[in-house]
C-alpha cells in the first residue's frame, strides 16, 4: 500500500543540514584557545580560529535572513498546512526560544574586543546584522517559537520585514542547493 503524501508547505526549505551551532562551536574553539597560559600562544590559536568563528556566525546570519525570506514567501501562498514543524503543539518557553539570538547578540558585542585583544585589529559587525538578529528574535517571540503554527497563515512577520520579493524563494533555493547559508547574509537589506 502506497503511503499517502501529505499536502502543504514545508516549514524548512532545506536549511536543516547546513545549520551550524554557534554556541557549541564558539565554546569549543575558545576552550582550545584558553587551554594555553601564554598570551602569545593564545594569540596564535585565535588567529587560526577567528575565520572559523566568523564563518559559523555568518552561517547563522544567513539562516536568520533565509528564515525571514521563507516566512515572507509562504505567507504569499494560499492557506496550507505547514509540514515538518516539529515545534507545533509543544510547550512554549520564551527564554529557551530566544537563547540562540541572545547568544548571537552577545557574540556581536564581544568578538570585536577579542579581535582587538588577540590580533590588535579594529573590527565591527555591520549594524544591519544586529538589527537582523533583533528582528529574528522578535519573529520568534511573535510566533511563540512556532508552537501554535499549524498553517502558513498562522505565521506573523515583524513590522520591519519587507514584503515578499520574487527573489526570496530563488535565493533560498540557491543557498540550499549550494549548501551555503552564508550567501543569504548578503541580502539582509532586502529583508529588513
Amino acid at each position: 500500500m502506497a503511503k499517502k503524501e501529505e499536502k502543504g508547505i514545508e516549514f524548512d526549505p532545506g536549511f536543516g543540514p547546513y545549520i551550524l551551532a554557534l554556541e557549541g562551536t564558539v565554546q569549543y574553539l575558545y576552550t582550545d584557545i584558553n587551554r594555553f597560559k601564554n598570551l602569545s600562544q593564545k594569540k596564535v590559536k585565535f588567529m587560526q580560529y577567528h575565520k572559523k568563528l566568523l564563518d559559523v556566525f555568518y552561517n547563522n546570519v544567513g539562516f536568520y535572513t533565509g528564515c525571514l525570506m521563507w516566512a515572507s514567501y509562504i505567507l504569499t501562498q494560499p492557506k496550507q498546512k505547514i509540514l515538518g514543524n516539529h515545534c507545533f503543539g509543544k510547550e512554549y518557553d520564551e527564554e529557551q526560544n530566544i537563547a540562540e539570538t541572545q547568544y548571537m547578540l552577545n557574540f556581536i558585542n564581544l568578538f570585536p574586543k577579542d579581535m582587538k585583544y588577540f590580533l590588535g585589529k579594529d573590527f565591527a559587525f555591520d549594524k544591519k546584522i544586529t538589527k537582523l538578529v533583533e528582528t529574528y528574535e522578535e519573529f520568534l517571540k511573535l510566533n511563540k517559537g512556532f508552537t501554535p503554527s499549524e498553517f502558513n497563515t498562522d505565521i506573523v512577520l515583524p513590522k520591519g520585514v519587507k514584503a515578499y520579493k520574487d527573489t526570496f524563494k530563488t535565493l533560498v533555493d540557491k543557498s540550499v542547493s549550494d549548501g551555503n547559508l552564508n550567501q543569504l547574509s548578503e541580502h539582509i537589506s532586502e529583508v529588513i
